[in-house]
């Protein structure tokens, strides 16, 4: 994060003047903060906007704490969840652990401790994002082959057959890891997004015919057959390794 970017923290809690006193703490503790007194109206938000980390109260009006952070963790880039909670049974606090949560604080809870957590929740989750490229990829994924070509994650980059190179975008880097990774079979449009975007992605088919496209180019302008990559018009793609 860009030092001078305020980290995004959402606070999911129906206890309103609790609310309102941890926005207060946060800005004045350098976050930026959003209120949410209901878990759908998070969820609405959480889905189109950007969110670096949610201080969420497992006791909602709408939805339980835990079915919020399970939605939250299948979004294509999860923000770090935090539970705040007044109940202090171990077996919830393992329970909220297990299914994804970043940390637990109970009510009632001092202040500094509380910012203190927040911070290092966020270190920790910002450093262990730095290699993700997309949904389905990593800097530290393996190079792999497409077609006569070798792909280089870490690099962005494809080493043709003719010796040429040549840099590779990041989602172009997922929709070829993906086709690899299943041969000989049809992968539908819909498949192929939610493995490079996430599965709620609001990505368009003819979005993902234009990343298609640039892979062809790239392919094209060093010489390299696609004749492995087939499109299934009205259906999705068509990777055979060895055409």
């Amino acid at each position: 994060m860009n030092p001078k970017q305020k980290a995004v923290v959402a606070v999911v809690e129906d206890d309103r003047s609790l609310a309102t006193l941890l926005a207060d703490q946060l800005g004045t503790n350098g976050f930026a903060t959003h209120l949410f007194h209901k878990a759908a109206s998070f969820l609405r938000h959480v889905e189109k906007e950007h969110v670096s980390l949610v201080l969420l109260d497992l006791s909602l009006p709408d939805l339980n704490g835990l079915e919020v952070l399970a939605r939250v963790r299948k979004l294509p880039t999860p923000p770090a969840v935090v539970i705040l909670s007044a109940t202090d049974s171990p077996a919830v606090i393992c329970q909220a652990l297990d299914a994804g949560a970043d940390d637990y604080v109970r009510k009632p809870f001092e202040r500094a401790e509380l910012v203190a957590r927040l911070r290092a929740v966020l270190r920790r989750t910002e450093t262990a994002g730095d290699g993700r490229l997309t949904r389905n990829t990593e800097l530290a994924t393996g190079a792999f082959a497409f077609g006569a070509a070798n792909v280089h994650p870490d690099r962005l980059e494809v080493e043709f057959s003719g010796g040429g190179r040549g840099k590779i975008g990041r989602k172009e880097l997922g929709i070829l890891f993906h086709l690899q990774a299943n041969p000989g079979v049809i992968v539908s449009r819909h498949a192929l997004i939610h493995a490079v975007w996430g599965e709620h992605a609001n990505i368009r088919s003819r979005s993902l015919d234009q990343y298609v496209v640039k892979i062809r180019d790239l392919f094209g302008k060093n010489g390299e057959s696609l004749a492995c990559f087939r499109t299934i018009h009205g259906i999705g793609y068509w990777y055979e390794p060895g055409r």
